[in-house]
């Protein structure tokens, strides 16, 4: 008997990385996955999205984990699409209650050079992780209040957000407002989903190990760049199994009276 048997999970950015991750990791322990991703580029961000092929392999696995897995390619910015995506796949798995809105994006190649170009950056990291945020809780919320089962939403936030770090531009201004503000929206869904039995929590990881900082484009591949996080503990990066573990807590039953919380993952970076 897997902790999460019987169980659906709804996660947004699925294609690959910290998503890909968190879909198998839950299937492993029982649950069915709807797995949502763009499966196509964004002009602002500097590197290649998850692509469609990406989307199948995460369902590959799953299934290889003995779950099922239903795919639906969305943009989190649409929410129409992100509402139909979510009806296929209860439609397909039967319910839904665990949601996880991980989808991100990370504008770190510092190469604005007009202020049109950094309102566009900010513009796509807002909308993206902020906007989409609200946008897969609000889908999301209907059906976990319908079923009368209760459920668990985890949002994935960043270091970002829990404390200032940015250097200025559009996108990395904008990844630091939306994390912060990912945990305002989570404390007041916890508020308002709480009566119906349905918990909300962030976690809150330091860099992870996935093509969003391994990328030509990324600080993060240089040194001094990686230095500057200041961790405590002797940890240099995650890796995305690191942030499902957590996951996998938040949601199962274990972390029952746990809800509206931020959960640093940062070997101390937030100290």
């Amino acid at each position: 008997m897997g902790q999460l048997d019987g169980k659906v999970a709804f996660i947004t950015g699925a294609g690959r990385g910290q998503g890909r991750a968190h879909a198998v990791l839950l299937a492993e322990h029982g649950a069915d996955v709807i797995a949502v991703d763009i499966c196509a580029d964004i002009p602002t961000v500097p590197y290649p999205m998850a692509t469609e092929d990406d989307l199948a392999e995460t369902a590959r696995l799953v299934e290889a984990a003995g779950r099922r897995c239903a795919t639906a390619v969305a943009d989190v910015r649409d929410i129409g699409a992100l509402q139909k995506a979510l009806d296929h796949g209860i439609a397909r798995l039967g319910g839904v209650d665990i949601v996880l809105a991980n989808a991100g994006v990370l504008h770190s190649d510092r190469t604005e050079t007009t202020l049109e170009q950094a309102a566009e950056r900010w513009a796509d990291a807002v909308g993206v992780m902020l906007t989409g945020v609200f946008n897969t809780l609000k889908v999301a919320q209907g059906p976990l209040v319908e079923q009368g089962r209760g459920g668990a939403i985890v949002i994935t936030g960043s270091t970002a957000g829990l404390k200032g770090m940015t250097d200025g531009s559009g996108g990395m201004s904008g990844y630091n407002a939306a994390k912060h503000g990912v945990v305002g929206l989570a404390k007041g869904f916890a508020r308002l989903l709480g009566p119906h039995g349905v918990r909300v929590n962030v976690v809150h990881p330091t860099a992870v190990d996935t093509y969003m900082i391994n990328n030509p484009h990324s600080p993060m591949t240089r040194a001094s760049d990686a230095q500057a996080l200041a961790r405590v503990l002797p940890v240099d990066r995650l890796q995305p199994v690191d942030v499902s573990r957590a996951i996998l807590w938040l949601v199962s039953d274990a972390a029952f009276a746990v809800t509206g919380q931020a959960l640093a993952l940062d070997a101390g970076v937030s100290l």
